[in-house]
């Protein structure tokens, strides 16, 4: 039902195998980072790339903080638990992702064809919680593709006080904290052994 590889032809895909490597099949979660630092030019091309991925009606609700100076740096570690504190300390980078929970303000910028649409969710600001929590995971998903795009490694994690570092960061705003991603070049003994993934047959039906 399970297994640690994956076996494909590559005459399913219409990108290269160095291509599948590097996004997927040879990828791995970072838990340790070289010195090397995170360049402008790639958080911006890590961005671009996040950028084109679908969302609901084009809504975009996640936002990016880099948390790059030692004081930041500070501030974000003592809101990390234990086990994340040390990576997020040396990482060269950070970023902070969150979601906007009124993204709905934006319509005119990313709906200008029907910015009246808007109205539909003033007021309702269950619906426009999980819309923005559920697009922003999306977004996320995204935002792991491109750091791995840009020849860079990403560890994501849950493992923090989100009030605490909405607190820190996102005060006065409508953010809200959902993932903290430690971003670098791969250090001393990057990866844990690689686990069992389900096989297809386990996971799948077709009706």
């Amino acid at each position: 039902m399970t297994s640690g590889t994956t076996e494909y032809s590559q005459d399913e895909f219409v990108v290269d195998s160095a291509a599948l490597d590097t996004l997927f099949l040879e990828a791995r979660t970072a838990n340790t980072f070289s010195d090397e630092p995170v360049t402008e030019e790639q958080m911006r091309a890590i961005y671009d790339l996040t950028k084109m991925g679908p969302t609901s009606m084009n809504i975009q609700p996640m936002r990016i903080t880099w948390v790059k100076s030692a004081e930041a740096r500070e501030r974000l570690v003592k809101h990390m638990a234990d086990g994340n504190k040390a990576k997020t300390a040396s990482a060269p980078m950070v970023a902070v992702l969150s979601f906007d929970a009124d993204w709905h303000e934006g319509f005119p910028t990313f709906f200008p064809h029907a910015p009246e649409r808007k109205a539909m969710f003033d007021g309702d600001e269950e619906v426009r919680a999980v819309m923005a929590n559920n697009n922003a995971h999306m977004q996320a998903a995204y935002f792991l593709m491109a750091v791995r795009s840009v020849g860079l490694a990403a560890g994501p994690m849950a493992g923090f006080d989100a009030a605490g570092i909405d607190a820190e960061f996102n005060a006065g705003t409508t953010h809200r904290t959902f993932q903290v991603v430690n971003i670098g070049k791969p250090g001393e003994n990057p990866w844990f052994g690689r686990l069992p993934r389900y096989d297809y047959d386990a996971v799948t039906v077709t009706v």
